[in-house]
């Protein structure tokens, strides 16, 4: 905690809102969209690898935050003051860090595919400033953010090397496992005085929204292979434009399948794992239906002949 005292006597007004800006690196919705990114505009082979890193990693970060039940810093000091634009994306056990492993886990893998030194250094000076952030914001300490820079980078390495080496099929199912393996522990451990009520709820609720979001693209990806066998090709323009509205889609779709679902569900959990599957099978099977318009968008032998003069 001596750490972090030193740093929030250096707070000021624009730090704060630098390093929440730089902490949003990490946040599983940008993983989410980084995951997208791949898979509709740049390398669908490498868009579910990074998706195999994601599921498999944040499945381990979850398990070892329910396993060590490490309270966030404010617990640990109750005179410790955060940075409150923080807080909403600080829930759940302190260790380890899950916004620091994600940003580990995903720029790790740019570093290693695009093999160039500046993208090497970039991706490295990122991850190191998202796990600093998440220390001077308050909401992890030095221990929480160094584990997670080895777990993420660990988890990278070995995805990357199993990626290589199994089929898909066996892929698939690895990460599904691992994230059952997560819900059947969070469901399954006793709870003892070292448990907090909200950080506990908040574990089953990932749980089970990973639980979704890996079923849906796992399946996603085996209509893929099987069936769709989509291109992602298309004009920068036109990718632009296919990837804002596939995203828009999404959004609204997160935010409109909620209410419903949860009702559906009697409030329980699962509803985030029903929403999460169909949000998965919609971006990895139902929106690349659109993609040959994409392709087509644009080019050249779609464009009107001038008339002869």
């Amino acid at each position: 905690m001596q750490l972090l005292w030193a740093l929030e006597s250096i707070r000021v007004p624009f730090l704060d809102r630098l390093f929440s800006l730089i902490t949003y690196l990490g946040d599983e919705t940008m993983l989410i969209v980084l995951i997208i990114c791949m898979l509709w505009c740049v390398d669908k082979r490498k868009g579910y690898c990074l998706f195999v890193i994601a599921m498999t990693g944040t499945a381990v970060n979850q398990l070892l935050k329910a396993i060590f039940l490490i309270p966030r810093p404010w617990v640990q000091d109750p005179s410790f003051p955060i940075v409150e634009s923080a807080r909403a994306g600080a829930t759940g056990y302190s260790f380890p860090s899950g916004h620091t492993q994600n940003v580990t886990s995903s720029f790790s893998a740019f570093a290693i595919w695009a093999k160039r030194k500046w993208v090497t250094l970039l991706c490295a000076a990122l991850i190191l400033l998202t796990g600093f952030s998440r220390m001077y914001l308050g909401v992890h300490t030095p221990l929480d953010v160094g584990v997670s820079l080895f777990v993420g980078l660990g988890t990278t390495l070995l995805c990357m090397r199993i990626y290589e080496s199994w089929s898909s099929h066996s892929l698939r199912l690895l990460s599904c496992l691992s994230v059952l393996g997560l819900v059947a522990y969070l469901l399954l451990a006793p709870k003892g005085a070292a448990n907090v009520q909200e950080f506990d709820a908040h574990g089953l609720e990932s749980g089970y929204t990973l639980l979704g979001a890996a079923l849906g693209l796992s399946f996603s990806w085996f209509l893929d292979e099987k069936y769709l066998h989509y291109e992602i090709k298309a004009r920068p323009l036109a990718q632009a434009a296919k990837l804002i509205c596939g995203l828009g889609l999404i959004l609204a779709m997160k935010s409109l399948l909620k209410a419903p679902l949860n009702q559906l569900c009697g409030e329980s959990p699962f509803a985030n794992c029903l929403r999460y599957f169909l949000i998965a099978l919609f971006a990895g099977a139902v929106w690349p239906l659109t993609f040959p318009f994409w392709a087509k968008l644009g080019s050249s032998h779609h464009r009107p002949k001038k008339e002869d003069a």
